[in-house]
């Protein structure tokens, strides 16, 4: 990756993975990306469970009804929760923590998808962070946010199309 700008554009996606599995190198590189994610008032009230046993997968995969499909096919996923009781911005510093491993993911040539967990349910109604929950073993504290699915990228996307930037959303000095 040649600078930031490129990683934007070429940062998409990525649903489909094969079967190769991650090296301890990048594991421990997305890991830190994680760790090094700003938070409000470093108040880091997020955590993360990495899972890469694959029957567990194949049940995180099922802790929604629509769209958590990518998880059962990763080569690891990461779990990002947040500690409401350590901060009122927990949902904040979750998303950015979750963006970082996705942009960390692309800087290693690998596919990501962030999967969405809460206000999510499954298909007989439970909540997704209830189901997931469940199977982590993740005391009721601690908020599910999202799941980011990673693994070697066994589909290609095209780059962000700039010609379709929504430059009218942008407003200079007030609306």
């Amino acid at each position: 990756m040649d600078n930031f700008h490129d990683l934007l554009i070429k940062r998409r996606s990525i649903r489909k993975y094969t079967d190769q599995p991650l090296s301890p190198e990048e594991v421990r590189l997305i890991l830190g990306a994680a760790l090094m994610s700003p938070a409000g008032k470093r108040k880091n009230p997020w955590q993360f469970v990495v899972v890469e046993d694959k029957d567990t997968l194949q049940r995180l995969s099922k802790a929604k009804e629509h769209g958590a499909g990518p998880i059962a096919g990763a080569a690891l996923a990461i779990v990002v929760l947040g500690d409401p009781v350590s901060s009122d911005t927990w949902v904040e510093d979750c998303s950015i923590a979750s963006i970082l491993i996705q942009l960390q993911c692309e800087a290693l040539d690998l596919g990501s998808c962030w999967i969405q967990m809460n206000k999510r349910f499954t298909e007989l109604g439970q909540s997704a962070e209830d189901a997931v929950r469940e199977i982590l073993d993740i005391p009721y504290q601690m908020e599910v946010l999202s799941i980011i699915s990673i693994g070697h990228k066994a589909e290609e996307k095209k780059p962000f199309d700039e010609e379709k930037l929504q430059w009218e959303k942008i407003h200079i000095g007030k609306w």
